[in-house]
């Protein structure tokens, strides 16, 4: 058995909103000393959460709306050691994220939520034509999204 000098950290489920709409998905926008870059709303599910639970109320937080779930589209693992924020903090996180398919309840305008992540700065439709010229993360994201969405849940592996 491998000896840590500290505890391992649990694997943290997060859930995340795929939200598209006329040709364009909503992401949260955040903002650091390089610019802009964008993730999918959601977040991490908490103890006693359903997976929808979680999805509505992260979504509730940072773009202003629960949101309806569909079918799981993608199943990425981040290894926090393995990317380019280790140094900033993320080096001992694993974090599993489910990506489903979503919509907006009828009638809902997203707009930035009542508790958003300390870095974002707003909400944006990206046009799925253009999600090349983003910097998202994951980064894998901009040509998945670009084609039609899978039928059945894609396994990412540990990409950014």
């Amino acid at each position: 058995m491998r000896a840590f000098s500290q505890p391992p950290r649990p694997v943290r489920v997060s859930v995340k909103a795929v939200i598209i709409r006329r040709g364009r998905v909503l992401m949260v926008r955040n903002v650091d000393e390089r610019g802009h870059w964008y993730l999918l709303p959601g977040g991490g599910q908490s103890p006693g959460e359903t997976l929808p639970e979680a999805l509505s109320r992260e979504c509730s937080e940072e773009i202003g709306t629960g949101v309806l779930m569909g079918r799981l589209l993608f199943v990425r693992d981040y290894i926090g050691k393995n990317h380019e924020f280790a140094d900033a903090g993320d080096g001992g996180v694993h974090q599993l994220e489910l990506m489903f398919a979503c919509r907006l309840p009828r009638g809902a305008a997203p707009a930035v939520g009542a508790a958003p992540d300390p870095y974002q700065n707003g909400i944006e439709w990206l046009g799925l034509d253009r999600l090349e010229d983003y910097r998202i993360y994951p980064s894998a994201l901009r040509r998945l999204l670009a084609r039609p969405l899978p039928r059945s849940a894609v396994y990412l592996g540990d990409v950014n």
